[in-house]
């Protein structure tokens, strides 16, 4: 299941299951889309 969760502050945190898969706040910038699609999938599917 996936869910989406609003922050606030500029927070963009990836979780999946529990697990952060990415954090703005510690990288400083946005994902690459496409690398965050593909690691959430492998842990979903």
């Amino acid at each position: 299941m996936l869910e989406l969760e609003p922050g606030g502050g500029g927070v963009f945190d990836v979780t999946v299951d529990g697990d952060q898969i990415y954090s703005k706040h510690e990288t400083g910038e946005f994902p690459d889309e496409r690398a965050i699609l593909d690691q959430v999938q492998a842990r979903v599917s």
